[in-house]
């Protein structure tokens, strides 16, 4: 077996599961979790309906490369999105459909990764989305982690980076806007490190899972490849997102995203993938092509969430340290005190399930910025929310 394997840590749901083990929820009030960030609003009936039309393709084996018409329909939309010029993506050279970004972020690192490289680095947010640290210790790399506190606004101090760590770097892994703390990076950071990239000779790869999730129309966040646009860098070079479908358009279960960027990153991916045998099912990339090329389902999405988070923390008032993230549909409150003890006492109280923060992070520099925080996803219907919260503010009033 790969030694390395014997690095990675249990996920935190593993974690989780063996924390609430040790104690029984009353049976009497029914579970409510806001653990697991999973949409629960319902799928748009027109990609469902356009999956079922497509299922004969199920006959056809579907190219790594997927679909020019879904390649297209990417490019359409991150060109409309992210106010890049038009035309300015080569759907055959930089888009690159695949299943879920949670495979392609694991996937890309160990295509990316040059173990010849004496102790290469993976740079990452702490705390994180624990595929970056599982990715980074199988691709032959040490994971680097950058803490983000209420003291940085929940962003990465890149200041703090030394350069020599900068120099080690092969890959820097960003969450924009962050899981779980709802920060966004805007363009002015992302070119800095942009920058940085160029200075330091290594690639950018934005995980933009949330983009689709916030609450002003009028300012989306930004994404890497826009910030590129405004720095007249039209070749988006050393730089990568990840976008999908699962959150934007509640459709985790289709696995459809997408990589896109630099050509000259992404055309040897495809090499890699084509190996690796991870092609997207024909119905689902035709299925995809209708979500993309749909934004009405994608404004109703983020209004559902939107009247959630307000009747949340309006019933959670000053009740606990907690005030609306800038976008993505996670609360971080800060529990004052143990994180462990916080989620199993509550879910022994008042069965509701919520995931400890130091479960999403690591010990580094002398803490674990996730400790005294607990994420809280807000995907399940609004009278749950609304429940919750209510035996929330019993629980920490006791």
């Amino acid at each position: 077996m790969n030694p390395d394997l014997k690095k990675l840590q249990p996920y935190p749901f593993e974690k989780l599961a063996e924390l609430k083990a040790a104690v029984t929820a009353p049976a009497q009030k029914s579970p409510i979790a806001l653990s697991i960030g999973e949409p629960k609003h319902q799928p748009p009936a027109f990609v469902l309906q356009t999956l079922q039309d497509n299922l004969d393709k199920l006959a056809n084996y579907p190219a790594t490369k997927g679909i020019l018409d879904l390649r297209q329909a990417i490019a359409a939309w991150l060109e409309s999105r992210f106010q890049l010029n038009s035309n300015s993506l080569d759907p055959e050279q930089q888009i690159l459909p695949v299943n879920g970004t949670r495979e392609a972020l694991f996937a890309f690192v160990q295509a990316v990764v040059n173990r010849e490289q004496v102790a290469p680095l993976v740079l990452c947010p702490n705390p994180f989305y624990q595929i970056y640290e599982g990715a980074a210790l199988l691709a032959g790399a040490e994971p680097h982690f950058l803490n983000c506190t209420a003291d940085n606004q929940y962003l990465p101090d890149f200041d703090q980076v030394s350069a020599e760590t900068w120099q080690r770097c092969q890959l820097l892994f960003i969450c924009t806007p962050g899981n779980p703390t709802g920060a966004v990076m805007r363009s002015e950071l992302l070119q800095k490190l942009i920058r940085l990239a160029d200075e330091y000779d290594f690639i950018i790869a934005s995980d933009e899972c949330y983009s689709e999730l916030y609450f002003d129309e009028n300012n989306p966040p930004p994404g890497l490849l826009q910030a590129c646009k405004d720095m007249g860098r039209h070749d988006y070079r050393r730089c990568v997102v990840f976008h999908s479908l699962s959150k934007r358009s509640n459709l985790p279960g289709l696995r459809s995203g997408f990589v896109a960027g630099d050509a000259n990153i992404i055309q040897p991916f495809l090499r890699y993938r084509t190996y690796h045998g991870c092609a997207m099912a024909l119905p689902n990339q035709v299925a995809s092509v209708a979500a993309w090329q749909d934004e009405a389902h994608v404004r109703q999405n983020r209004q559902a969430y939107q009247e959630k988070f307000s009747a949340v923390l309006d019933i959670l008032g000053n009740k606990l340290d907690v005030k609306k993230p800038d976008a993505g549909f996670y609360l971080w409150p800060n529990v004052q005190g143990c994180d462990k003890n916080f989620a199993q006492q509550l879910f022994a109280e008042q069965h509701i399930t919520v995931l400890p923060g130091q479960f999403l992070a690591r010990d580094s520099q002398g803490i674990n910025p996730g400790s005294q925080h607990v994420r809280m996803a807000l995907v399940a219907p609004l009278a749950e929310c609304i429940d919750a919260a209510e035996r929330i503010v019993e629980f920490v009033s006791t």
